[in-house]
């Protein structure tokens, strides 16, 4: 009895949250850093947090790793317990993010849900001061999660990591209903290919699709999560943040991307979806940057990706900063190490460089988060769920409305800004019953017909076999399927144009 009284007392304070956090005027995106730093300094990450806070940051995100073959130890529990109190005293909210140490460890036994549950519970009952958790680390990457495909190339990984965040986020409940759950850690990156030589990976959107069907499946009526963590990493150093991603892929600015893929996952479910109250942490991200000549003595070994300049860095997370401000749905923006890692294979993307030095990004990021604590300075971002296809579009090139009996291929163009699915047909142009047919692959009526499917951001011909049309007035017709979701869908009519 008391344990039910616990989950309804919690149930009642995640609703009041997420209706403080869809109310107008709710508080602006917080500001920190993916860094283990202080974690490993010997003063208990104090000058760490001083850099921290002067920089801006009022958060730091630090991983907790966990190991299966162990799985009541706390690795780092030195660590944690010079770390938590220090940070407490200053001021800094600390976030673990916890996940296992090896890739495969979540299928390694039929007992690791529980047993990862159960050390999530240890944890929180350690550090009662920590009020927040990422469980997991980007499980739509082999790096962290295998196996992502079965031998057919169907999606395993979603399943797995759905029932490891169920219980997870249970337990943390059971411990402190007050606890934010962040769900995912989703990378923004994913191909998609199950047969992919090396790097086998999900893309977050269909990585979603999975997660949904996974949790509908379970017949589950609590949520997964309180907010969706992601890294919304650019394709490249050298893009800016502009330039984001194609989809099923997501940059920062294709948040709406992800945003509708969780709403096309689980509307409708016990997880609530942006709409009602969700947010999203962009609990890692970042650029790195070219090391200067005069500074490369503090580094070693080869760098391996191709790094945008200082001042691109600059500009690109100064502008992060500000887009967070502008989107209320966004809870907090973690930008990955404060200071480069000093081995150029791993990730120079700090604020200052290995030698302790500003970047340029180190006074950016400051006047950015400080004009953020303020408010929008730009165009408040807003949101609302599609119902039909998004971008869905026909180039019918009718021309005159004349055509000959003779032509030798009917069809015309169609395109998306998503995946779909296709229906499409001739009618007699005063078949409009028939028509709306199409949402039927058999529409009766059709004199010809045709389906398939269009890559998002394709543009490609829809051909019909028959080249032989008799005379009269017809109409060209399609519907367009999303493919993540099949409610979604748009039906697109050409005028009439006739045959002689």
């Amino acid at each position: 009895m008391g344990k039910l009284r616990q989950t309804s007392t919690w149930l009642l304070i995640a609703a009041a949250a997420a209706a403080l956090a869809a109310a107008p005027g709710a508080q602006a995106a917080r500001f920190g850093f993916a860094d283990d730093a202080g974690k490993n300094a010997d003063d208990g990450g104090t000058a760490f947090f001083d850099d921290l806070k002067a920089a801006g940051g009022t958060e730091n995100r630090i991983t907790v790793r966990w190991d299966p073959k162990r799985p009541d130890k706390i690795l780092e529990e030195t660590f944690l317990d010079r770390l938590v109190p220090v940070a407490t005293e200053n001021g800094v909210r600390v976030v673990f993010h916890v996940f296992p140490i090896s890739p495969t460890s979540l299928t390694s036994s039929p007992t690791t849900t529980e047993n990862f549950a159960d050390f999530l519970t240890k944890l929180a009952t350690a550090y009662p001061d920590v009020h927040d958790y990422v469980v997991g680390n980007e499980p739509n990457q082999p790096r962290f999660q295998r196996p992502q495909f079965s031998r057919a190339g169907r999606g395993l990984a979603a399943p797995v990591y759905a029932a490891l965040l169920a219980r997870s986020y249970d337990a943390l409940k059971e411990v402190d209903p007050a606890i934010k759950v962040i769900g995912l850690g989703l990378s923004g990156r994913g191909n998609d290919l199950p047969q992919a030589p090396s790097n086998a990976s999900t893309s977050p959107v269909r990585f979603l699709r999975d997660l949904g069907a996974a949790y509908r499946a379970s017949g589950r009526t609590l949520p997964l999560m309180d907010e969706l963590g992601l890294h919304l990493y650019p394709r490249s150093d050298r893009d800016p943040v502009s330039a984001g991603d194609r989809w099923p892929r997501a940059g920062i600015v294709n948040l709406t991307r992800i945003k509708q893929a969780f709403w096309d996952a689980f509307a409708g479910t016990g997880q609530p979806t942006v709409e009602q109250g969700l947010k999203v942490r962009i609990d890692e991200i970042g650029w790195q940057a070219v090391v200067p000549a005069a500074r490369r003595a503090a580094y070693h070994g080869r760098e391996t990706a191709a790094a945008t300049s200082e001042r691109a860095q600059a500009d690109n997370y100064a502008k992060l900063i500000g887009i967070a401000a502008c989107d209320r749905s966004i809870s907090a923006v973690y930008l990955l190490h404060l200071r480069d890692d000093a081995d150029l294979e791993r990730y120079q993307s700090g604020i200052r460089r290995a030698d302790g030095s500003a970047r340029p990004a180190y006074a950016a990021v400051r006047t950015a988060a400080a004009r953020a604590k303020r408010g929008c300075a730009g165009k408040q971002a807003t949101w609302h769920h599609a119902t039909r296809v998004i971008g869905g579009r026909a180039q019918f090139g009718l021309g005159a409305g004349l055509a000959s009996r003779l032509r030798k291929s009917w069809g015309f163009n169609v395109t998306a800004a998503e995946e779909v699915s296709y229906v499409a047909a001739i009618f007699p142009a005063d078949a409009s019953a028939q028509v709306r047919s199409l949402a039927s692959p058999r529409a009766p009526g059709a004199v010809t017909m045709t389906a398939g499917r269009v890559r998002a951001g394709w543009s490609p011909r829809l051909r019909f076999t028959s080249q032989y049309l008799p005379p009269g007035r017809y109409v060209y017709a399609v519907r367009l399927r999303s493919s993540m979701n099949a409610a979604r869908s748009t039906a697109l009519v050409s005028r009439a144009f006739v045959v002689r």
